[in-house]
């Protein structure tokens, strides 16, 4: 029961994601009246609003302008829903579990913005910073996830610095900007949740997956070694592979 809970509970959080993800890079209000075709603008009817099955229903188009509705609306319901059931297995009903699900929900959001816009909101970072640094003070959370104040702070700090750092150098160098601030402040945010002995591995792991990504284009010279590339999507795909092995890591380390 609590699994059947857990999803029908992500995939509605996935459907205010949805929102987030659409809204937010057009600074439109979130909590602006009901969700709305984005072809004919015309409000969504609350029975074609409930998240995977009025898709399903409908066939992916909107009732009013049968203009097909883009999947990526089903893909994040399906997500979050599937994450929130991973999460209670793994961690039961805590105080950890709900720390994940606002992480897990942010972390959608931010994958799929920054995919599409190449920006990461403000919006989630500074709130995703105050709470992984203010979590760090509970001594009762999972140790081996979660660092303790100091180890988060320099998490936090090292994590924006770093990519700081790198913006700093290649613009010295190349003129020119080679990534955004947005990366330094989701790293920060990674930094502040999860200590600074995160940070290299999920820059290593970050990096290795945007590398295996682009080569093919880069063969195929549909981009070319100076072409812009969403980076906060890897970043959050290298910390889910450090979440993954952590226990790993942490046996490797002492």
């Amino acid at each position: 029961m609590s699994y059947i809970i857990a999803f029908i509970l992500g995939s509605i959080w996935g459907s205010f994601a949805n929102v987030c993800i659409y809204r937010l890079p057009i600074d439109e209000n979130i909590a602006k009246g009901r969700s709305y075709c984005t072809s004919c603008k015309k409000q969504i009817k609350w029975f074609d609003n409930i998240p995977l099955l009025s898709y399903l229903f409908l066939k992916g188009t909107c009732r009013f302008c049968t203009k097909k509705i883009n999947i990526q609306y089903f893909i994040v319901e399906l997500i979050s829903a599937l994450s929130f059931v991973i999460v209670v297995y793994l961690f039961g009903v805590s105080l950890t579990t709900l720390l994940f699900f606002i992480l897990s929900i942010c972390f959608i959001i931010i994958f799929f913005i920054d995919l599409k816009h190449f920006i990461i909101p403000n919006e989630l970072t500074y709130p995703l910073m105050l709470i992984g640094f203010l979590k760090s003070f509970d001594p009762n959370l999972n140790k081996l996830l979660f660092p303790n104040f100091f180890n988060s702070l320099i998490g936090g700090i090292f994590g924006y610095l770093i990519i700081w750092l790198i913006i700093f150098v290649y613009k010295k160098l190349r003129n020119r900007e080679g990534m955004g601030l947005g990366d330094a402040k989701l790293l920060a945010v990674i930094g502040f949740w999860f200590g600074w002995i995160s940070i290299p591995f999920v820059i290593f792991f970050s990096s290795t997956v945007a590398l295996i990504w682009v080569i093919p284009d880069l063969i195929k010279n549909k981009k070319e070694l100076t072409s812009q590339i969403p980076f906060g999507p890897f970043l959050i795909l290298g910390t889910l592979i450090y979440l993954l092995i952590i226990d790993y890591i942490k046996i490797y380390l002492g």
